[in-house]
């Protein structure tokens, strides 16, 4: 077969609403993370310096702020903001939920150095 397919949802939940597809889609060169945010919910500020992969962020639903580099950058649905791995970059949702779907390469590792993952408090 020449492809994988999952649904998102048939993906267990990590930290409250983050499926993880990489696994289950088995990508070598690309991480891919769908994730549902609880109103106000603010990620942790975080850069991947160390394992040196650049984001693209999604907005699939919604309305929310991703602040790079203390720069806000204000997004609306079907908005794509990418992020180079060097800069810090933290989501600032708004007032309702919201829903990303987060693009790495190379493939994002199974948790940041700290062993938190640094966007924690999605919504459920």
């Amino acid at each position: 077969m020449s492809y994988r397919k999952v649904n998102y949802e048939e993906v267990e939940q990590v930290s409250s609403a983050m499926h993880f597809l990489s696994d289950p889609l088995e990508t070598e060169r690309v991480g891919v993370t769908v994730a549902r945010c609880d109103p106000g919910w603010k990620s942790k500020p975080h850069d991947h310096t160390d394992n040196d992969h650049e984001e693209v962020y999604v907005l699939i639903e919604g309305e929310a702020t991703v602040v790079v580099d203390d720069e806000p950058v204000a997004m609306k649905t079907g908005d794509a903001l990418w992020i180079p791995p060097t800069s810090t970059r933290q989501i600032q949702n708004g007032d309702d939920e919201s829903a990303f779907v987060l693009v790495s390469a190379p493939s994002i590792q199974d948790d940041d150095d700290d062993g938190e993952w640094p966007l924690s408090g999605f919504a459920g």
